[in-house]
């Protein structure tokens, strides 16, 4: 009960906090995405879900009694339905299956033909391995996300100049990304 007021009193206050036409992500792991999913509703109403992403990884497990927990989610809402979604700033290239697809058959696609050099926008599953214990980037912090992750994150949804807040700040990398990108940033 706890925990839930102190989530319930922070998500609250970034919510007020948060430009009209502002995105909030929110990572959590599977402990508590659902309860936070169910607060958001409530604060951003359930019509500003953007997204449900799942932040896939590797890595050894000490599990043996159940499936290995490999991805974490992030929850994406949208303070108004202007938010920032640039998508020519995140796309990745295609893979060399679909690549192979394409060019093998006219019938790929259902006749609709991508524009295969500009690559495509992400699914709602992102692969960045987690921030390893020898890792160029480690700065010791237990919860750090990778660079690539803030980074995807940051140009799909502001613009440079723009003021980019990270609340729950450990590691700091939200702003060392926010900064290399030309974000303004607030960190706590």
């Amino acid at each position: 009960d706890d925990y839930l007021n102190f989530l319930y009193s922070r998500l609250k206050l970034m919510y007020r906090l948060l430009s009209e036409n502002g995105t909030l992500y929110l990572h959590l792991d599977w402990h508590a995405d659902a309860y936070a999913r169910v607060i958001l509703d409530e604060i951003f109403g359930a019509d500003n879900l953007l997204n449900v992403i799942a932040w896939v990884y590797h890595g050894p497990s000490p599990i043996k009694t159940a499936f290995n927990r490999k991805h974490d989610t992030l929850l994406v809402y949208t303070k108004g339905r202007k938010y920032t979604f640039n998508s020519d700033a995140i796309r990745v290239p295609y893979n060399d299956a679909t690549l192979k697809t394409f060019a093998s058959s006219t019938k790929a696609g259902f006749g609709k033909v991508p524009d295969l050099k500009r690559g495509k926008v992400p699914e709602d599953w992102w692969y960045f391995p987690v921030v390893a214990r020898l890792h160029n980037e480690r700065t010791g912090y237990p919860t750090q996300k990778p660079e690539a992750l803030l980074e995807r994150i940051l140009l799909a949804s502001s613009n440079p100049s723009e003021l980019v807040a990270d609340f729950f700040c450990g590691s700091g990398t939200a702003a060392v990304v926010a900064a290399r990108t030309g974000r303004r940033f607030v960190a706590v």
